[in-house]
């Protein structure tokens, strides 16, 4: 089954807390802390694997979490890390935030690697907060939590050449001709329900790779047919070759069916109109093809287009129209861009400390954010130097100061992450 579009969300790993512990050995009755820091979340990490020809493992599994990090010791012992979740995905895959649809990462190198959710950092244990004045502190660093996100991942395929055409007109059999893919081949509509790729043998260290695109219709980038869940795969190729099936047997007139394969094109992207094409006449092992060829040919030749004569069924034609394809790719740069948004500057990590928000709303003075709520989770309320360190950090942090411009009175009530705190200078 061809799968091209997964939506999935993936949770790093949550950091281990730092441990609490202090050492109490033979002849050592005071040795002090003793508490280790916890071990780092295992992040999320896409990879490219170019065994990978869809996005079918992600069909039926939509939730992935790495494993979080392991708590800190006594005797001063890190916590293990969280172990690392690979997800293997396709060459070609757009990573997509779930919510804008842009584009975070473009996945387009063999074995490229991306970290889509990394992993919380590990909380320090009692041992690194203590100090001359603090010399037996009672509380250790929660870990942090691990990013957590909701993206699509999206598979544009990379080839050279894209055959593109109405359904019926030989795609499918020329592939299998120029190639060695065995695509289904058949006498009747939408036999390609997927796309095919083939790699394209031209000579010792020259090939390339083409595309069979699934066949357009009229209204296809208005979700007509098949075409319209295919056209995204038609945005990576350098070089287009239109065939057209010149027979007339279909009862369609060849000219028109490229004019209207060409405007489903410009409709779906005023992009996909710029790149080169070329034209080729199918099916000329037929009688009643002249006609039609010579007509298309008159046409098309006016508006600067390379007109090619083949039959694919008894491959008259097929060896020159390869190697006029090889000719006019060398001269087109290799460009697998995107058509779709990308986000500029995406940060892998957001900085947790810079994330407290502090607002007074519906008569409340609240403060919360990622940073917050790991330091009040982190905090021994029954143990003054703890207390204290509390107060310490959210002064430093400019919180009080914040609190204040907002006008916040002695005894006032405030809500820090959903815990009620009375406030005094």
């Amino acid at each position: 089954m061809f799968i091209d579009i997964a939506k999935i969300r993936v949770k790093a790993g949550k950091g281990g807390d730092g441990a609490v512990a202090f050492r109490r050995e033979k002849y050592e009755p005071s040795g002090g802390p003793y508490g280790g820091d916890g071990g780092n979340g295992g992040s999320i990490i896409l990879q490219v694997d170019n065994s990978i020809r869809t996005l079918m493992d992600f069909k039926y599994k939509r939730n992935y979490k790495a494993e979080d990090g392991e708590n800190g010791k006594t005797k001063k012992q890190y916590g293990k890390k969280g172990s690392h979740l690979v997800l293997k995905v396709p060459l070609g895959t757009l990573v997509k935030d779930g919510d804008s649809e842009k584009v975070i990462a473009d996945l387009k190198e063999e074995g490229q690697t991306f970290v889509i959710a990394k992993g919380g950092k590990g909380g320090k244990g009692n041992a690194k907060f203590a100090t001359p004045t603090r010399q037996a502190p009672r509380f250790a660093e929660a870990g942090e939590k691990g990013e957590e996100r909701f993206i699509i991942l999206e598979l544009k395929l990379l080839a050279d050449v894209g055959l593109i055409g109405f359904p019926n007109v030989g795609k499918s059999t020329l592939l299998s001709v120029l190639s060695s893919a065995k695509p289904k081949i058949a006498n009747y509509h939408f036999t390609t329900l997927t796309p095919n790729l083939g790699v394209v043998k031209v000579d010792d260290g020259k090939s390339f790779v083409i595309a069979d695109i699934p066949g357009l219709i009229e209204g296809a980038h208005e979700g007509a047919g098949l075409g319209h869940e295919f056209l995204r795969h038609v945005e990576r190729t350098r070089l287009l070759v239109h065939l057209v099936d010149v027979s007339g047997i279909e009862g369609r007139d060849p000219l028109e069916d490229f004019y209207k394969i060409n405007e489903e094109l410009e409709k779906y992207s005023s992009k996909l109109s710029e790149k080169p094409q070329i034209v080729v006449a199918n099916k000329m092992d037929l009688n009643t093809s002249s006609e039609y060829y010579e007509n298309l040919k008159e046409e098309l030749t006016k508006e600067g287009y390379e007109v090619y004569l083949i039959s694919a069924a008894t491959r008259k034609g097929v060896e020159a129209l390869k190697y006029a394809i090889w000719d006019r790719l060398v001269d087109i740069e290799t460009n697998y861009e995107t058509f779709d948004d990308i986000i500029e500057e995406y940060e892998e990590v957001k900085d947790i400390e810079d994330d407290i928000i502090v607002k007074y709303e519906d008569g409340m003075y609240i403060v919360e954010g990622s940073f917050i709520e790991k330091l009040l989770y982190s905090t021994n309320f029954e143990d003054i130097d703890s207390s204290r360190y509390f107060q310490n950090t959210l002064r430093k942090r400019g919180v009080v100061d914040e609190l204040k411009k907002l006008g916040v009175s002695e005894n006032d009530t405030v809500f820090i992450c959903g815990f009620e705190f009375e406030f005094f200078e």
